[in-house]
């Protein structure tokens, strides 16, 4: 097993030089090479994976004690999976995407050394070999975006994710720094029982040293997952190669997701770092979400689209649910790849014929022609209510006999209630020929969606985190105030049970409900077509830094 352990960074590294070695003498055949070894890396993270599934223990392979340690646990054999997974895809897709470009081989050892560099993070046993990792992937993600040199904008966005990167990077490096001075050892698997013995340490500013760890590993994971703020350098990188596109949503982005789940030990003793995770992820997914909409270029709008799944992969890590977002960030890793990779023939397919059905949906969206039949507004309004509440009845009986004391799956449980609520409100309004099957369809998907996500969810914990008093110590560090608890659930129904009255009321009284004047939705129009002058916000501070320069250069007497 250890051997297997080993070989599965050291196939793609072996892969880039092979390929690097050969690309002179086998010239387009080069990318099988890389291919070829890929698909046995795959095949070597399954085997780890089922290995793990069927009760294999976890266990640390390393060349010292206290560096160069690779742990083979749940989580690092779940994400070898989909990182080689979804690597190998993006090497097959490249095959024949890359094939006029120029560089083709470097092309090939770069992702190489990108998908060795993830197995090595995910797999990393020590804060020495994940930084060196992690620090990796940002460089080679620089040369990746970069890679078409005939263009100056692929440079100049793959500048600012470099940027970006580096101050997680700094953060990253302090909270090394503060474990190892804590803790007296650079292994992850010591640092995280002397945390369990001693989670006081002293630190700074009146924080335990776990505490200002978990601060900075925090904002380590918020600049390499593009939260609020930090998000900018997502959107603007669809500059370079669409498998790059594809690697970065698909596996890169999510690294701050991982990253939370890799240091649980260290958030678990840091509830208000938790409640702050929350409110950034809240934030980030209600603005990615929303400037999705804006956008009028494919890939762009699939950018601020990742931007909103990373807040939610956060906020899932705020409210105690990590392994939930572990699942996240799979799903969201598999759809959004293929969503990149068919993101070009989609555009050529939809400039001979959109393509879209003429059906209730298409009428009532493009033609604004609603069809004959409305569901019952009664009806509807009791599916919104009713719907939920059997989900936490059904969670509480099949799942877990506490389901209720866990404030995160209740938070979670209820955003997915707004969701289902904001989508009975448009079938309302949309009206069809046959509202049974209209109903029918809604229920079931309402409740596939809430029922999976929470069964799914909790196979996830079983799997990722065994330890039973573990997986309690993670619901009670996100715990918040009952009373705030409450507050919010009582005026989450508020709303949705007052947007019905009125709607019923509208109806009722045969009148609209009066809109905003128009001036105001220009106004928010703008706002978010200019994506909350955030851009505009770092040009202006950059061209303050380089006047401040020059004029220190010019008193300093250097220029």
């Amino acid at each position: 097993m250890e051997q297997l352990i080993t070989s599965i960074p050291a196939l793609p590294i072996i892969s880039a030089i092979l390929t690097q070695a050969l690309a002179s003498r086998l010239d387009r055949r080069v990318a099988w090479l890389s291919v070829t070894m890929l698909a046995l890396t795959f095949a070597l993270t399954v085997v780890i994976l089922v290995a793990h599934l069927a009760g294999f223990d976890s266990q640390v392979v390393g060349a010292t004690h206290s560096w160069g340690i690779l742990l083979n646990d749940p989580l690092s054999a779940i994400m070898g999976v989909l990182i080689s997974g979804i690597s190998l895809i993006v090497h097959i897709y490249s095959v024949r995407y890359m094939a006029e470009e120029p560089g083709y081989a470097r092309f090939f050892v770069l992702l190489d050394l990108m998908t060795a560099s993830l197995l090595v993070m995910v797999a990393a046993g020590d804060l020495i070999t994940l930084l060196v990792a992690w620090h990796f992937i940002g460089i080679l993600l620089y040369f990746l975006l970069g890679y078409d040199m005939r263009r100056q904008s692929p440079f100049r966005y793959a500048f600012w994710t470099f940027i970006t990167y580096r101050i997680g990077d700094i953060a990253m490096v302090a909270a090394a720094a503060i474990l190892y001075y804590a803790y007296g050892s650079w292994s992850l698997t010591d640092i995280f029982s002397g945390i369990q013995n001693n989670p006081n340490v002293s630190g700074l500013m009146g924080m335990t040293a776990v505490q200002t760890a978990a601060v900075l590993l925090a904002l380590a994971a918020f600049a390499r997952s593009a939260q609020f703020f930090l998000h900018n350098w997502l959107p603007y990188s669809m500059d370079g190669p669409t498998p790059v596109s594809a690697l970065m949503h698909a596996g890169i982005v999510n690294a701050g997701g991982f990253l939370i789940n890799r240091f649980a030990p260290v958030f678990v003793q840091a509830g208000d770092v938790l409640h702050g995770l929350f409110i950034v992820g809240l934030v980030t997914a209600v603005i990615g979400s929303v400037l999705m909409l804006t956008q009028n270029d494919v890939k762009k709008s699939l950018g601020y689209s990742t931007m909103g799944q990373m807040g939610f992969m956060i906020m899932e890590c705020g409210v105690g649910a990590f392994s939930l977002a572990i699942y996240h960030l799979i799903a969201h890793g598999l759809f959004k790849g293929t969503l990149f990779l068919s993101a070009g023939s989609v555009i050529n397919a939809a400039r001979g014929d959109d393509g879209v059905p003429k059906n209730d949906l298409y009428k009532f969206v493009v033609e604004r022609r609603p069809a004959q039949q409305r569901p019952p507004w009664l009806l509807m309004a009791a599916i919104t209510l009713i719907v939920p509440a059997s989900v936490l009845f059904m969670a509480h009986w099949l799942v877990s006999q506490d389901f209720f004391q866990k404030q995160g799956v209740i938070v979670l449980l209820f955003f997915g209630w707004v969701t289902g609520a904001q989508l009975i409100f448009s079938t309302y309004r949309m009206r069809a020929e046959s509202t049974g099957r209209l109903l029918t369809m809604v229920l079931a998907s309402f409740t596939v969606v809430v029922v999976g996500y929470t069964l799914i969810a909790h196979a996830f914990e079983l799997f990722l985190y065994p330890q039973a008093y573990f997986r309690e110590l993670m619901h009670s560090a996100s715990s918040f105030n009952v009373l705030w608890f409450d507050i919010m659930v009582i005026v989450t129904t508020v709303v949705i049970v007052l947007g019905w009255l009125l709607t019923y009321y509208s109806e009722r009284n045969g009148k609209r409900v009066r809109r905003q004047p128009k001036r105001v939705w220009l106004s928010f129009y703008a706002l978010i077509s200019r994506e909350f002058y955030i851009a505009d916000v770092y040009a202006w501070l950059t061209r303050v830094t380089l006047r401040f320069a020059e004029s220190l250069n010019v008193w300093l007497r250097w220029a």
